[in-house]
């Protein structure tokens, strides 16, 4: 899509530049608090019920708008970050993040754990648009499927990937916080999202009753053995929610048996992919994160007379 054309008389200021960017591209925009990514918009508690108000509180995602001359007047009076509607911007941003720096978890990072599921999926990694965060993470935009509401999910694609869509929003490229700017790193045309992402989208399905999990055979040392079952076992009672950081955690422990040759790793995958199932994650998300955990586990694993 074509900018748009500068205003002489218009400040210029780049906040109010990457506002209409945004809303050129019939993404719509409303303010975010300077330097920050929290909106600018009062809540409901605070509503003063007048003006776009006067019959009934209007939250950001409504009162996100394309108007040029509405974005030229908000961003004019105070130099608002600029946030992006996701929902009714026909988007779902894919935010693949980072490990933070005193972070003790062995998960790798969102972008390395995306691409393993793209790999699994049989695709590479879909070229789109995309914005490095200040963290040093990224988003990848796409455009939401026609006709299929998805919402916003933490994890459910696996650890340190969420994703926004109805009801969300993400901080658009040229905005800034203390830790940097937003900055666009691939110009190019918005992706329609892969069509293997979205049943990893949808809502987890109603608990089943339990049934006692047999696992596979294995053929490994004892301790490799013990290792292997206690694991499991605490992934398959792994709180809601926190079944693939659990997933990851658990298979990386086992991961030093398998590197040090007491256990064959065909075998720890079953095991951990029959016990993720179980606890109710997908498939295909079960495989990637056991895949990227035994991988990590194998490059850091210390010799066995260290251990």
């Amino acid at each position: 899509m074509t900018q748009p054309t500068p205003n002489p008389r218009e400040p210029q200021h780049p906040l109010l530049r990457a506002a209409l960017t945004a809303a050129a591209r019939g993404w719509p925009v409303f303010p975010l608090r300077p330097g920050n990514k929290q909106p600018a918009l009062h809540g409901e508690e605070q509503c003063p019920l007048t003006g776009p108000c006067e019959g009934g509180h209007v939250k950001w995602e409504q009162r996100a708008t394309t108007d040029r001359a509405a974005i030229v007047r908000c961003w004019t009076h105070k130099p608002y970050n600029v946030g992006i509607a996701t929902g009714p911007a026909g988007l779902l941003v894919v935010d693949l993040d980072r490990p933070k720096p005193n972070s003790k978890s062995d998960a790798p990072d969102g972008a390395t754990t995306f691409e393993a599921l793209c790999e699994r999926a049989g695709q590479a990694v879909t070229t789109t648009y995309r914005v490095r965060t200040p963290s040093g993470g990224q988003h990848l935009y796409f455009t939401a499927p026609a006709g299929l509401r998805l919402g916003n999910t933490a994890g459910r694609l696996g650890p340190l990937i969420d994703t926004r869509a109805h009801g969300g929003y993400v901080v658009a490229p040229g905005s800034t916080t203390r830790d940097g700017a937003y900055e666009v790193i691939d110009p190019a045309p918005v992706a329609e999202l892969p069509a293997w992402v979205p049943a990893l989208l949808e809502p987890p399905k109603p608990a089943t009753k339990v049934v006692p999990l047999r696992l596979p055979a294995v053929s490994g040392t004892l301790a490799a053995n013990a290792a292997l079952e206690r694991e499991c076992a605490v992934v398959r009672a792994a709180p809601e929610g926190e079944g693939n950081n659990t997933l990851n955690r658990c298979a990386f422990k086992v991961g030093r048996f398998v590197a040090w040759g007491d256990i064959p790793r065909h075998e720890v995958e079953q095991a951990f992919q029959a016990a993720g199932e179980a606890r109710g994650l997908t498939a295909a998300e079960c495989r990637a994160t056991i895949r990227s955990a035994l991988d990590s586990s194998a490059r850091t694993v210390r010799a066995r007379e260290t251990a």
